[in-house]
């Protein structure tokens, strides 16, 4: 692989790797953004012309500074540090430029529908081919083998959170199921394709050879469900819909307050005594050990409309102090204006600006987790479809002027 690095200098733990990244929304566009902001080198591959258009313009937008099409806040948030270049792989040639990428690259991400890359003869054989150490991430709702009747489907966000298991115990149990927010299927998926990714980068490092990772967004989201299927594979349990409330001990749950709501939570017997105490009840009485783990009890019901009334009586920031003065588990509900009004996360520098090459001057969220070592970093905002085809096809592959003009013509970049 060349040693040509497309960024000004150097940052971050995964400085020198190379990762092609040609997925849409998501899931495992997502996935590559994490790379980028950790020093990674990531060309997202676009269609010429409209590019990734829904995903750039959903939901609430800013206004471009040039005049250009408002941006999606999304898109601003989650397209950083991005190598923005264009390639109709439809088209032998650019098929051909592809592969000449794909020589020079560490990773591939993709998460088109299973059998697209065979249809364009850039089956695993032939990607390896071109460079055997490449790891290959393949992401897809249901993933690439399996029963013939799901191969292929399509799935978003929350049609994976319905197949993974996590939907039917998402809400309450009088309402109907629901996900997740927002798009919480989608972002376990790109962690999962980021992580594993990852391990494969170091087996091919060691070995010299790359591999192929089947990332079904289901099974991602099933991964997550603890011991639901040991339940049900051991004691037929199934688990439902509880709402917030733990079902094993109490108080774990959302609690009204005067002017908001709490999350509180009690796992173990002493946190338990300690509730009691800033509560007003008597720790010795033995009626109270059976109420917080046996909450459908008479004991634990009682328990718990005594304490929902002992929060109802209070403000949101009494509350958090009694219970956080005991080392009981408490925080207030968040929302935006909390989250960006917050001195811990002020404190962490949670929140940043950077300039933004369509919009100017934005805050959102930073480069997390820390390096104490190797920090990342926000190096630039998002950019328009192909910008960066000159920086890379010439820069990076030695593609001519003439050959370019060429090729823009042919719309194939």
């Amino acid at each position: 692989m060349g040693q040509e690095t497309l960024v000004g200098e150097p940052f971050g733990p995964l400085q020198g790797v190379k990762i092609i990244s040609t997925g849409r929304i998501v899931a495992q566009p997502f996935a590559a953004e994490l790379a980028a902001e950790l020093g990674a080198e990531v060309f997202q591959i676009e269609q010429p012309g409209e590019g990734d258009a829904a995903w750039r313009t959903i939901g609430i937008r800013l206004e471009a500074r040039d005049g250009g099409p408002p941006v999606s806040a999304t898109w601003i948030q989650e397209r950083r540090n991005i190598f923005c270049i264009s390639l109709d792989l439809s088209e032998a040639r650019g098929r051909e430029i592809f592969l000449r990428l794909v020589s020079r690259a560490d990773i591939l991400m993709e998460s088109s529908k299973p059998g697209t890359y065979q249809k364009w003869n850039l089956d695993d054989p032939a990607l390896h081919n071109a460079n055997r150490r490449l790891v290959i991430a393949h992401v897809s709702g249901y993933g690439q083998t399996g029963a013939p009747g799901y191969i292929g489907r399509a799935s978003y966000d929350f049609i994976g959170q319905a197949f993974g298991g996590m939907m039917n115990q998402t809400g309450f149990p009088d309402n109907p199921p629901t996900r997740a927010a927002p798009w919480t299927g989608d972002y376990l998926t790109a962690y999962m394709c980021f992580g594993m990714a990852m391990a494969g980068l170091l087996y091919a490092r060691s070995t010299g050879q790359g591999q192929v990772i089947d990332v079904a967004q289901f099974e991602a989201i099933h991964h997550t469900l603890g011991g639901t299927m040991i339940e049900y594979f051991h004691k037929q349990v199934i688990r439902e819909r509880s709402g917030n409330k733990a079902t094993a001990f109490q108080p774990y749950d959302t609690f009204a307050a005067t002017d908001g709501w709490v999350a509180i939570g009690a796992v173990s017997w002493p946190v338990f005594e300690r509730v009691l105490r800033v509560v007003g009840l008597d720790t010795n009485d033995p009626k109270w050990r059976k109420a917080q783990f046996e909450v459908e009890s008479m004991e634990g019901i009682e328990f718990d409309a005594i304490f929902r009334g002992w929060v109802s009586e209070r403000s949101v920031a009494e509350v958090v102090k009694l219970m956080n003065d005991a080392e009981v588990a408490c925080i207030p509900i968040m929302n935006s204006k909390d989250l960006a009004e917050d001195p811990h996360y002020k404190a962490r520098a949670v929140h940043t600006e950077w300039d933004d090459d369509l919009v100017g001057r934005v805050k959102g969220i930073g480069v997390i987790p820390n390096f104490s070592l190797t920090p990342g970093k926000i190096w630039r905002g998002c950019v328009r479809v192909g910008h960066d085809n000159q920086r890379v096809y010439q820069g990076l592959l030695g593609i001519s002027d003439e050959e370019m003009r060429n090729l823009e013509a042919e719309k194939i970049i």
